[in-house]
């Protein structure tokens, strides 16, 4: 098969072609895992992370992507949920013990042993890929696949974000970044909450432009004033400060979740700026947010399809996955980067 490799670590800076295309054999299901032809792998900026060394792979080479689409060409020996030609997708959570407290307490994303496709085992940035049946997702049919694919990633992890903001209706809630989940994280609030208005922050023109053609109800630059202090905040940002310009930005009791794996240091500095009364005082609070869990992705799916989030995505031939990635770190973002590949 054919795949876009990893073969060493590399800022995209220096590198803007960190990986090679390259023929390998088709990988074979064992037990309970299914092979999958892929047909599209959205790209994410976690690719990003792993490319430069964030949340590096432990060990290459390695075949990135982990919001993958495709259908189920060959089955294990073990396997009982999926058959030959279903539609199936492929998250970031790629496996987890199944055994400790949180994997059964349903927060398998906390999981020492946890495993995360297209770093700790090879993902879509290829023809094929293997998962387990227990880690692999039914995909609504009213989507197509390069919709699909941004949904996995982008829309679930957009999901749990929205849900730990603990947002109610009639609350102002705050987006900083305006890319793949963001963007989803939108028509979501509309439908759920909508008589919650959406503040969003944006560097980009094009950015701020496009939420308003969304139905933002405010958009300015990330360090920019909203009118009125808000209930929640979600950063999806690689940058530090707009996590401080965020807090300054919350009423009293407020929360910011941070929607990303790892945060860039070239701004670390701007946390010296915090100051406790302005961003921290009066019981405000920040969450992280790690990876997603199962259930996010299942209930997300289902609510995509009954309310029909349909991501608007750039598409990319597989070849061209080196552009996607540069494209992602210069920020010439419009909804989400998806690599057509079968």
């Amino acid at each position: 098969m054919k795949a876009m490799m990893l073969n060493q670590l590399s800022a995209i800076a220096d590198n803007k072609k960190p990986l090679s295309l390259v023929d390998m054999p088709d990988p074979v299901p064992q037990g309970n895992e299914i092979l999958i032809k892929v047909s599209t792998c959205g790209v994410c900026h976690t690719e990003l992370d792993e490319i430069e060394g964030r949340t590096p792979p432990p060990k290459l080479p390695v075949i990135l992507g982990h919001q993958i689409i495709g259908r189920v060409d060959t089955i294990g020996a073990a396997v009982t949920k999926f058959s030959i030609g279903d539609r199936v997708g492929i998250a970031w959570i790629h496996s987890a013990c199944g055994r400790c407290h949180f994997c059964r307490s349903g927060c398998e994303n906390l999981c020492e042993r946890f495993k995360a496709t297209g770093r700790d085992a090879h993902g879509g940035y290829a023809e094929y890929a293997t998962v387990s049946e227990d880690f692999a997702y039914k995909i609504p049919g009213v989507f197509t696949d390069s919709q699909a694919a941004p949904l996995l990633c982008a829309g679930a992890i957009g999901y749990r974000s929205m849900r730990l903001s603990e947002i109610e209706d009639h609350q102002n809630l705050g987006l900083t970044g305006f890319g793949a989940s963001a963007h989803l994280v939108l028509k979501m609030v509309h439908h759920k909450y909508p008589n919650t208005n959406v503040f969003v922050f944006a560097r980009s023109e094009k950015e701020r432009d496009f939420a308003r053609q969304l139905g933002a109800f405010w958009t300015g630059d990330t360090a920019a004033e909203p009118p009125e202090k808000l209930d929640g905040i979600i950063d999806t940002t690689p940058a530090w400060k707009p996590v401080v310009e965020a807090l300054a930005c919350l009423k009293p009791g407020g929360r910011l979740v941070i929607n990303a794996i790892r945060k860039e240091e070239s701004d670390k500095k701007a946390l010296l700026n915090l100051d406790y009364p302005r961003h921290l005082w009066q019981e405000k609070e920040i969450k992280s947010v790690a990876n997603v869990v199962r259930t996010d992705v299942r209930e997300f799916l289902q609510l995509a399809a009954e309310i029909q989030i349909k991501p608007e995505v750039q598409e990319f031939e597989l070849e061209d996955a080196n552009r996607a990635l540069v494209e992602l770190k210069e920020r010439k973002i419009r909804g989400a980067k998806v690599l057509k590949i079968n």
